[in-house]
């Protein structure tokens, strides 16, 4: 499944994880990671084998991607929440 970019960065605000930490488990550069979340709605650039690197990171943390006619993410069943960060305090700080 092609993830977007907003998916991305809502499954990584969903389990709390910041950009350099979810790029260290992908084995990617958190510079590649703020260039696929910043890809929007619209299809991500950058190496494919990157994109899945980072999308098998989120998933083996708990997240599933969906997209049963209009992308999201949820955790899956049995997953803590408690460590999430709401979509609107994702900021730089929690970036690094």
């Amino acid at each position: 499944m092609l993830v977007t970019g907003y998916q991305l960065a809502a499954a990584r605000a969903l389990i709390g994880l910041k950009r350099a930490t979810l790029a260290r488990r992908a084995n990617v550069s958190a510079d590649d990671v703020a260039g696929m979340e910043a890809a929007k709605a619209g299809p991500i650039g950058g190496a494919v084998e990157n994109v899945q690197a980072v999308q098998a990171a989120l998933e083996a943390s708990g997240v599933e991607f969906l997209n049963h006619g209009q992308p999201g993410v949820r955790l899956r069943n049995g997953v803590d929440s408690s460590a999430s960060i709401a979509v609107e305090d994702l900021n730089s700080e929690n970036d690094e």
